[in-house]
């Protein structure tokens, strides 16, 4: 195993000690949202004589990510190959790639993942009461995607949906409250209810694949993804939206069950990638370029072939059996 350096990003969403404690820095009152490894150029990494890494591997198709969320993410989704190309061809898109990701807690991790089922979503819009009638009757008549259009193209006012929300304990209904106060009668602040609200505990993780409508709301965690910057957003941000691409592409199908299975070996759809999680006294045999990110701050690069056995707790990437 080779230590690499990463490249920090400070985005306004970022934790202020989460990764800078990883690292060993003193938090300097900035965010420090997320550390990237990998070879993107927008943060390539480097080998500790400062050298670039991608002068031993060569363009990786993936990124390694430690992420650090204080504040909620844009809602968003990413197209899948084929939407990605034609889309490129296009000019619609900055790339012709997908961008799967999956994220691995590493604290209690907030997120939104997927359309909750049409009767689950249903149940809970009718404990908040006659507010959210009209989104109700739209789920379950029409069913989640359709009542997610209904919000966008302003067929719904998203406006008695969220004051429906401001005398209600329900999770769900906190963090319309919260995002109002973020981002003001958008119709994505209402469009949350139809989403699954998943509570991540260490160890657990998401897979966010094509057209998976989702936001990181709060927590830390390990992210990786394809190494695209095709991501089309529909709110809970001041970047660009385009909420016809959104619907065009989003995933239609209600997600029963956002978490991935519980175990130590992650896939990325589509990817022939794998995150994998070793614990103290593991040892691992690289079979690629492979990145590792442990949790006492080391980030690492392992050669084709070489052994490690890890003392920290290790995510790394690694091809699928």
């Amino acid at each position: 195993m080779q230590p690499i350096i990463g490249v920090t990003k400070h985005y306004e969403w970022g934790d202020h000690e989460f990764i800078p404690n990883l690292l060993g820095h003193r938090p300097d009152g900035q965010p420090w949202a997320e550390l990237w490894l990998g070879t993107h150029p927008a943060g390539p990494a480097h080998l500790h004589d400062g050298s670039p890494l991608s002068d031993t591997t060569g363009e990786l198709p993936y990124l390694l990510k430690v992420l650090a969320a204080a504040h909620p993410l844009s809602l968003q989704t990413h197209p899948n190959r084929e939407q990605a190309r034609i889309g490129y061809a296009e000019g619609r898109y900055v790339d012709g790639s997908a961008k799967p990701e999956l994220l691995c807690a590493v604290t209690d991790f907030e997120a939104l993942c997927g359309l909750r089922p049409a009767t689950d979503t249903v149940e809970l819009l009718d404990d908040l009461g006659v507010g959210v009638r009209d989104l109700s009757q739209c789920v379950e008549d029409r069913g989640p995607a359709a009542a997610l259009e209904a919000l966008y193209l302003g067929e719904l006012d998203p406006v008695p949906i969220i004051e429906a929300c401001h005398h209600s304990s329900a999770p769900p209904a906190r963090w319309v409250r919260r995002l109002q106060t973020l981002y003001p009668d958008q119709p994505s602040v209402a469009a949350t209810l139809l989403l699954n609200l998943v509570h991540l505990k260490p160890g657990e993780a998401i897979g966010l694949g094509a057209g998976n409508l989702h936001a990181y709301l709060h927590g830390c965690g390990i992210e990786l993804m394809a190494a695209s910057d095709n991501v089309v957003r529909g709110g809970l941000t001041t970047k660009h939206v385009d909420v016809d691409e959104l619907l065009r592409i989003v995933d239609r199908e209600p997600l029963a069950d956002p978490l991935l299975p519980i175990g130590r070996q992650y896939r990325l759809e589509g990817t022939g990638l794998e995150l994998l999680r070793l614990d103290p006294g593991d040892g691992h045999r690289s079979r690629g370029h492979e990145l590792a990110v442990d949790l006492g701050g080391g980030c690492w690069y392992l050669s084709p072939g070489s052994e490690c056995i890890v003392d920290q707790i290790t995510f790394v990437v690694t091809m699928q059996r």
